[in-house]
């Protein structure tokens, strides 16, 4: 006795965002890929259909696309999600560490963790200048 059968798969290539062609908001649409396997005995064997597709998260409707344009999609999200994890670059004449470049009055002491900022440390008397005013 042989058991036979199909077994169908879907993954998420992409979360792009363009503009539904029903609802017509600009909102994300799902990219995704569903394939379809021959099983022998519960293994999946061989791919017998795939298909790609585009669901759009306001509206809920999924439109077919061609393979091409779902590779293209999926290459451009794996270049923002690059290009978003990449720092910013730094001017040359900036420093590089955020202490660097910033001159530190005589005497400073960075205020403890439990005091609030812009007050007095307990023990130490603001000098004239070092706090401004309030009420003039």
């Amino acid at each position: 006795m042989l058991i036979w059968g199909y077994r169908t798969r879907i993954f998420v290539l992409a979360m792009t965002t363009f503009l539904c062609g029903r609802c017509g908001n600009p909102a994300s649409h799902a990219v995704r890929k569903s394939v379809t396997k021959f099983t022998l005995f519960f293994i999946p064997l061989f791919p017998i259909h795939v298909k790609y597709t585009a669901q759009c998260t306001f509206c809920g409707i999924e439109n077919r696309i061609p393979k091409e344009d779902a590779v293209r999609l999926q290459a451009q999200e794996e270049q923002a999600q690059q290009q978003a994890a990449q720092p910013y670059p730094q001017h040359p004449s900036q420093p590089q560490h955020p202490s660097q470049g910033f001159a530190q009055p005589q005497g400073f002491q960075p205020p403890h963790p439990s005091q609030p900022q812009g007050f007095p440390q307990p023990g130490r008397h603001p000098q004239q200048g070092e706090f401004p005013q309030q009420g003039r």
